[in-house]
């Protein structure tokens, strides 16, 4: 029996991945791609195909009756040629189906996708005769070749983006003007498309030089280059001078000094303005302007107020503020008798104008925006802060200080107001640590904002971390543009002088009075087009260099006498030819076409770190897990103490903020439910020998910020030790959950180890995520020294409250959400870190105290369920086009084929109608609205792998029992002694007449 079995990798569904060389090719049900996508390996799908042998019933029946020999013979010759047709199979032709084409004349959808009627291939059958049509499907080789069906490489999910641009109008910091032509050269360079990415599991990430190290070698459930793709259609928006100078009033009327009490000179105080209501501005911006649809970037380049040198953006109070309030009893009795927030609203009317209709969809757009259609914000917000600097007016910062402290009191109870409330009734303030001062921020809403003027400031890894913030991280105005702005004629003509004596010094004993001449022209050239060329203010200097220009040009034309050789009169004509083109002290504008060196610096740096929140912020890497959605979140939270405890209330947890914090992991459709245990590890003999059997102790070193150090003894739990002890707990009944057996519920398990002593998890972490459960630890330590600093300062963490680590690590667990400053590096092949954006009052950043999710991490964990179903849908259509790929057509095959070919094409094409859908629902960001479609893509998918697996099957109704392959040879010249052999035993062994006996 001869058999044909392709190798599989397999894997959960029994599928497996492998790579697939890229083609081009026209599908006869799908677009034709008019441009490639984005080169990469794409992935195809391979399952174990079932045997079709053709010959072997025949070869059955033959053997089970006797038969001559002359027929065995001919029927060994079948089987020869049976077992060739066996290894003639054709394979299919692998090539690319993209379903979006992103050139710049291509159709974002091509409407032939979809096949819209079946009645054209009907009539393209029925023109043909029989045979010619039997003939055409017998020609394609496979099924997949005659529907011209080609492995899916790449869906495309669109994102816009807002660039908004405050103060590059020419009013701002140093007049710095940013014109549509100088941008788009420069910000068209950055990535529009790239592919959605997984971080595989981390193990210890710190090690002794805080650097990330992740096993490469590691099977996934999903591939870490995902087959979706983000296609950031980049929308930049000016702002007018009205913008501009409301944000510099802002920051203004909104700022305190870091230290109430510092006495020092203005230049070297500190200032923080207050995001709880700078935020506000913000937000009712970008709703004004009803751009809240998109992902918006504020970049924000405002003058310097005043004499404030430096100043950044905190939520809450600051170090010095903090210590001012543990020191001053009274200060504090008198805010807990304050009766009700000062009136320092910014609340504004509700008025809304729209920027513009319809979006932009080409990859790149510029926006400018007219003073009328700003006019209405601008003058009630600075109305609303106009209020709040005459409250604040003649009042010290002692007083400025109480203020703020009471709108905190009595203001609305978010995370940092909620913890500043409670230590405050408490009287001892231990567990109050500030927020980092910085000048980048992540709203709560579709925002964030870079402010070039403020800071510089720096955060991440205390020592031996990759990826820190630091001062030059950021593209700064003074020290590139601002630079050539602010030389002065002293300064010019030192430049000069340095730059003579650095050419002349160099030159020999015999030099020519041409060649001093040259090295003239070389020097003013140099200084010209660095410190005079684009400027607005001319300086005296460069007119003096542009007559004296004049003078050396009219010596070089004296050079063409006779009296100098032909070697003076190539190089005078040479300088003069170069001195044709020059416009370098011309008084003519150039503001939009003298791309100097330092613009160009300064703009290729900001096009760089306006990269970083599309990587890290927009469309950030998951970990490396399928995230599926699910109607119902049941947390099943179980708190281990050490003693019993007789309710939940002497739990030292705030179950209040701890469910509020997990709820806003949840989309607006799903149910969440809370399940709460108390355990005792001095009753449960079981629980308590699963953590000691998992509680290490490890010496750590740790380098110190200002360099010093030290070797600690930390007391951990091994989190992959404990949670196999608490599988098998589990096993056993004693930890099951509610839930585990309802589909379209997902059960979350929550262990929360309290503890006395101070307790971490895998040496350095509060909270830890899972494939099945979280771990969580909790001490009674108040104040731990972590591996983080912010400019110059550690990072403190509170032990006794893990809430926040609970919360990201729950995060992780749902949707794969990780901290900020990670991402997946196609280079590297693993992850890598960049700090510069883990900022705003969120639980994925370092520099906040903060655990409420923005709205782009809430947008991260609906478009993770909507990736992992897109994805494992395109596996599976993969997976079914690969078996049509390995099918091979037979004209015994084709009317059974042509019976199912209508069904097939339609559950195909309800495939790619779903995911256009949900692409299309996810371009407007409406990704409650995708996922309500993920369980109809799931059973689309389900539907039309088992169709083509019956169909398949249907057209080989014998199979053989075991899979075995046969190779059978006969030798043609080995015929007639075959022939002479039957022809001897014919002979002897032929029945003959039977002779009468006579007696």
């Amino acid at each position: 029996m001869a058999v044909f079995k392709l190798r599989s990798y397999s894997n959960k569904n029994n599928v497996g991945i492998r790579p697939k060389p890229i083609y081009r090719s026209s599908d006869r049900y799908g677009a034709t791609p008019l441009a490639d996508p984005p080169s990469r390996l794409s992935y195809a799908m391979t399952m174990d195909l079932p045997s079709k042998p053709r010959c072997s019933g025949l070869l059955r029946r033959s053997i089970s009756s006797p038969i001559s020999i002359p027929f065995l013979v001919l029927l060994l010759l079948t089987l020869e040629v049976c077992g060739a047709q066996l290894e003639s199979r054709k394979s299919g032709k692998f090539s690319v189906f993209s379903l979006f084409n992103l050139k710049g004349k291509s159709k974002f959808w091509s409407e032939s996708v979809i096949r819209g009627d079946f009645d054209d291939l009907e009539r393209s059958v029925s023109s043909d005769s029989g045979k010619m049509a039997v003939l055409n499907y017998t020609k394609a080789g496979n099924i997949a070749n005659y529907l011209k069906l080609s492995e899916v490489d790449s869906i495309y999910l669109p994102v816009p983006v807002n660039f908004i641009f405050i103060g590059f109008e020419g009013k701002g910091n140093h007049e710095f003007k940013l014109g549509p032509e100088e941008l788009e050269r420069w910000f068209i360079n950055i990535d529009h498309i790239f592919e959605h990415t997984r971080v595989p599991p981390i193990g210890e990430v710190l090690t002794p030089f805080y650097k990330i190290s992740i096993d490469k070698v590691q099977r996934h459930h999903l591939p870490l280059i995902s087959h979706i793709n983000y296609n950031f259609t980049v929308h930049a928006i000016h702002m007018g001078e009205q913008v501009t100078s409301l944000f510099e009033y802002a920051v203004k009327v909104l700022s305190r000094k870091e230290n109430p009490v510092d006495s020092g000179e203005d230049k070297e105080i500190v200032w923080q303005v207050d995001m709880d209501r700078m935020e506000y501005l913000f937000s009712t911006l970008v709703e004004y302007l009803q751009i809240d649809n998109s992902y918006n970037i504020f970049i924000l380049n405002p003058k310097k107020i005043d004499k404030r040198t430096m100043y950044g953006y905190r939520r809450g109070l600051s170090e010095s503020e903090i210590k001012f309030l543990k020191q001053n009893k009274t200060f504090q009795d008198r805010i807990l008798r304050s009766h009700s927030a000062p009136p320092m609203s910014l609340e504004i009317d509700n008025t809304k104008k729209p920027l513009f209709t319809h979006r932009p969809t080409s990859n790149f757009a510029w926006t400018t925006t007219d003073e009328t259609d700003t006019i209405e914000w601008t003058n009630k917000c600075r109305n609303a802060l106009t209020s709040v600097d005459k409250f604040n007016e003649g009042k010290d910062d002692i007083e400025v200080l109480f203020s703020k402290a009471v709108q905190m009191f009595h203001g609305g109870k978010n995370d940092v107001n909620f913890l500043f409330e409670r230590e405050l009734k408490s009287g001892e303030l231990n567990g109050l640590y500030p927020d980092c001062l910085t000048d980048t921020w992540v709203g709560k809403d579709r925002w964030a904002f870079i402010d070039l003027t403020a800071g510089p400031f720096s955060w991440g890894p205390a020592v031996g971390g990759e990826g820190v913030r630091t001062e030059l991280s950021f593209p700064n105005v003074r020290k590139t543009v601002g630079a050539i702005a602010e030389i002065t004629e002293d300064e010019a003509e030192d430049k000069l002088q340095d730059a003579i004596r650095e050419k002349f010094s160099s030159f020999s004993d015999d030099h020519q009075a041409i060649d001093i001449l040259l090295a003239e022209i070389d020097i003013y050239e140099l200084f010209a087009f660095k410190h005079c060329k684009g400027r607005k203010v001319k300086l005296a200097l460069c007119e003096e260099l542009d007559e004296r220009m004049h003078d050396l040009k009219s010596e070089l034309e004296g050079y063409n006498s006779e009296e100098y050789d032909e070697t003076h009169k190539r190089k005078a004509l040479d300088a003069l030819k170069r001195m044709e083109n020059w416009n370098l002290f011309s008084q003519s504008n150039e503001e939009h076409h003298s791309y100097s060196v330092a613009r160009d610096s300064f703009l290729a740096h900001l096009g760089a770190t306006l990269w970083g929140p599309m990587k890290h912020i927009i469309a950030p890497s998951v970990a490396d897990r399928a995230y599926h959605y699910y109607q119902k979140i049941s947390f099943q939270i179980y708190f281990i103490t050490q003693e019993k405890m007789r309710n939940m209330k002497q739990l030292p947890v705030n179950l209040m903020s701890l469910k509020d914090g997990l709820s806003s992991l949840s989309m607006a459709s799903q149910t969440v439910m809370f399940s709460e245990r108390l355990l005792s590890l001095s009753e449960d003999s079981a629980l308590a020998m699963a953590f000691s059997v998992a509680r290490r102790t490890a010496a750590v070193p740790v380098l110190l910020v200002n360099g010093t150090y030290r070797s600690t003894t930390r007391s951990y739990v091994d989190s992959s030790i404990l949670q196999r002890q608490l599988q098998r707990l589990s096993d056993h009944g004693s930890l099951k959950g509610t839930y585990s057996n309802i589909r379209s519920t997902l059960e979350v398990p929550i262990f929360w180890f309290i503890h006395s002593d101070p307790l971490l998890v895998d040496k350095h972490y509060q909270a830890k995520a899972l494939s099945d459960m979280i771990i969580v630890v909790q001490s009674e330590a108040s104040s731990w020294e972590s591996h983080l600093q912010c400019n110059g300062r550690s990072v403190i963490w509170d032990l006794r409250r893990p809430t926040k680590a609970a919360i990201a690590a729950t995060a992780e667990h749902l949707a794969g959400l990780l901290p900020l400053h990670l991402a997946y590096s196609q280079a590297h092949e693993t992850a890598i870190e960049d700090w510069t954006w883990s900022v705003g009052c969120n639980p994925l950043s370092i520099t906040s105290q903060g655990w409420h999710l923005s709205w782009f991490q809430s947008d991260v964990i609906a478009r993770s369920y909507i990736i992992t179903a897109l994805e494992e849908s395109i596996q599976v259509v993969n997976a079914a086009i690969y078996r049509m790929i390995m099918e091979r057509t037979t004209a015994q095959g084709f009317k059974l084929f042509k019976t199912k070919e209508r069904n097939m094409v339609e559950k195909y094409n309800s495939i790619i109608g779903l995911w256009r859908r949900i692409s299309t629902i996810s371009g407007g960001l409406r990704y409650g609205d995708a996922v309500k479609l993920l369980s109809l893509l799931e059973d689309a998918s389900s539907g039309f792998t088992d169709y083509v697996n019956s169909t398949i099957a249907a057209l080989h109704p014998v199979h053989c029992t075991r899979e075995r392959k046969v190779d059978i040879q006969l030798d043609l010249t080995t015929i007639p002694a075959f022939i002479i052999v039957f022809a001897i035993l014919w002979f002897v062994l032929r029945p003959r007449r039977s002779k009468p006996k006579i007696n």
